[in-house]
């Protein structure tokens, strides 16, 4: 299966359902199963005090409430290193097209995305990036540990 490594608190958004739009420098023809793999590292907001920062005093106040449904209460709660979740990359938009039309469709699985409040500040959606669109995503009921790896890699693991 092939799988895409994000940092924290990213990782746990998609797993809990609160983030369909994962935005990226890159754009990918892949298309089908994909496992979200929460990255051992941090992410390059200011190490565990950035991280903290960014997941739990936003000022808009977007990842608090997302985390604690999950009783996420600190760092340290966040699963690091693990493949947290699996769903379907359904397709892959230039981010200026998401902010155009605002409700991305498709009609083939009659999916929608919206872009919300909570989508933006999920994401960059800065011209010349690009919305990866997610579909049907699972949740692990336990994280199962894994090497991450750049770009799209193939996980051998078994759920």
């Amino acid at each position: 299966m092939r799988a895409i490594t994000l940092t924290q608190p990213y990782a746990t958004l998609i797993a809990i359902g609160a983030k369909h739009i994962e935005t990226r420098s890159w754009a990918t023809s892949y298309r089908g199963p994909l496992a979200i793999h929460a990255g051992k590292g941090l992410s390059p907001v200011g190490g565990r005090a950035g991280l903290y920062d960014l997941a739990f005093s936003d000022p808009d106040g977007y990842f608090y409430p997302a985390l604690h449904q999950t009783n996420v209460f600190c760092i340290d709660d966040l699963p690091r290193g693990a493949i947290v979740a699996t769903c379907d990359l359904v397709d892959c938009v230039p981010t200026t097209y998401v902010k155009t039309v605002k409700v991305l469709h498709y009609e083939r699985q009659k999916l929608q995305w919206l872009w919300t409040v909570e989508e933006k500040a999920f994401g960059d959606y800065a011209d010349g990036r690009w919305a990866w669109l997610l579909a049907n995503i699972t949740p692990l009921a336990e994280p199962i540990p894994a090497r991450g790896a750049l770009s799209l890699w193939t996980w051998d693991g078994a759920l």
